[in-house]
């Protein structure tokens, strides 16, 4: 409980320290943020402004040009003087096309650019009037246009216009020069608050770190004093493992010895029973009445049956205590090799057999022979007697929480029976129905549930009556190798 306790405060320090320099580290993340948001904002505010009074200041300029040509020409009728001329309306127009590209940041400034962008129109349409005049040999007209004083009129409120929007560029300019020194400051501020938190979560670190210094001695004696006790304890409990795992092979080795002696010692008293019944039924059979013969009849059968139960009971103890070792089986080819052996049963029954692909797993191969042969003996003996059965062998991979299972089915279309009995069929010597209607020691199932059950899996049967049997053979995942080519399908009549 104390080394517990030890690391319980060790790791609650370091948790404390981690959540406060992650607050610190936010805090200080987001104050930059906006910091740097704040000045990019302002930059580019500052560079549409200076955009925009730089092209006030050009086309006011092109403008005076245009006008200046004009009256060149106009007092000197010089052709000279009509290049610059058009120069000038070229650039008006290319500078006023730029204006009207561009994007103030004050709202208002659009209609007053929308405003002297028409004077402009306006007035490059006087120039082009009176320079036409003139170049028509229309002097007087001209002179006399431009005495009118329109052009002068308009020059004014272009002027005016010019002077008001970009007086509005000018301070909104500056507001943006105010702006960006006060986040400049606001900056100063926030990298000295950044290196003010950043040198105390250092020493706050660095407070840890002692406090964890100081007491890493006193943790790592209690650590080594708790290993040397868990050490005991593991060499105290692995010596009572290793006395039980001895003591439970002798048990085995007894039992299997028992189970041997007590086969051998009980099948010599029925191999005498059943050759004492030979000779009666032999030598005295015509001294025996009707009665008499079917006693001694019914004592060999009895003999039999106890034979076969002893084999029987011999055989699924041996399941566990003589199992051969795991290795790769093919269950098509064991499919194969059962339907062989099955042959004359199938031939019989007329039964027919619809095999999938079957994987290779790793198992022991002669207990999933004995696995297989009785499930399909079980579905040939327990078929209708007017339906020829139909036995199916399906495989497929199965996620069962979370993990994975290949599932292997053995459906048939015969009796079936009541789903109620689904555990009671894998107990041995169970039986529903009676040794007159099938024969067998009732055993064969127990057997079939032992062997999945060596082998990490498990094995369930959903029946109804009149309706068929399905037992479904649950194995392991990392039993399964590779997949194999499948059985064929077998139809024998």
């Amino acid at each position: 409980m104390k080394i517990k306790k030890l690391f319980g405060d060790a790791i609650f320090s370091w948790n404390l320290i981690a959540s406060i320099a992650g607050v610190v580290i936010i805090g200080n993340g987001f104050l930059a943020i906006k910091t740097i948001s704040d000045l990019s904002a302002v930059q580019k505010g500052l560079y549409n402004t200076g955009e925009v009074i730089v092209a006030l200041d050009n086309l006011h300029l092109v403008v005076l040009s245009a006008e200046s040509g004009q009256r060149g020409y106009l007092l000197t009728e010089i052709e000279e003087y009509l290049t610059p001329y058009e120069r000038a309306l070229q650039r008006v127009t290319e500078q006023r096309d730029r204006l009207q590209n561009l994007q103030s940041d004050l709202p208002e400034q659009a209609i007053r650019i929308n405003e002297l962008l028409l004077l402009v129109d306006q007035k490059l349409s006087e120039l082009k009037q009176t320079v036409g005049l003139a170049q028509a040999d229309k002097e007087k007209q001209a002179l006399r246009l431009v005495m009118s004083g329109t052009g002068r009129d308009l020059y004014k409120e272009i002027q005016t216009e010019f002077a008001t929007i970009k007086s509005a560029e000018v301070q909104h300019r500056q507001a943006l020069y105010d702006a960006l020194s006060e986040a400049e400051n606001e900056a100063k501020v926030t990298f000295a608050i950044s290196g003010v938190t950043s040198i105390l979560l250092l020493i706050g670190l660095f407070t840890v770190a002692r406090l964890n210094t100081r007491n890493e001695l006193s943790y790592r004696l209690e650590l080594e004093k708790q290993n040397n006790e868990l050490a005991d304890k593991v060499t105290l409990r692995t010596k009572e493992l290793t006395l039980y795992s001895d003591e439970l092979a002798r048990s085995n080795r007894e039992l299997e010895d028992f189970a041997f002696v007590a086969s051998h010692d009980l099948q010599e008293p029925l191999r005498k029973i059943r050759a004492f019944g030979d000779r009666l039924e032999t030598s005295y059979s015509k001294s025996l009445d009707d009665t008499g013969a079917d006693y001694v009849k019914r004592m060999r059968n009895a003999a039999e049956r106890m034979s076969n139960l002893i084999n029987d009971l011999l055989e699924f103890s041996r399941i566990t205590t003589r199992g051969k070792e795991f290795l790769e089986v093919s269950l098509d080819k064991l499919l194969a090799e059962i339907i062989d052996d099955l042959e004359i049963s199938i031939q019989e029954s007329e039964a027919k057999l619809e095999i999938s692909a079957l994987p290779k797993i790793k198992a022991d191969e002669s207990q999933m022979h004995q696995l297989f042969l009785n499930l399909i003996s079980n579905a040939i003996k327990f078929r209708k007697t007017d339906v020829l059965p139909i036995i199916k062998l399906a495989y497929l991979e199965q996620v069962i929480e979370n993990e994975k299972w290949h599932v292997i089915s053995v459906e048939d279309n015969g009796i079936g029976f009541e789903q109620e009995f689904a555990d009671k069929i894998f107990i041995p010597f169970q039986r529903l129905h009676s040794r007159t209607e099938y024969k067998g020691t009732g055993i064969g199932l127990a057997v079939c549930r032992r062997i999945v059950e060596r082998h990490g899996g498990r094995i369930s049967a959903v029946s109804n009556p009149g309706n068929g049997t399905v037992f479904k053979i649950e194995l392991p995942f990392e039993n399964i190798l590779l997949h194999g080519n499948g059985a064929n399908t077998n139809d024998s009549k």
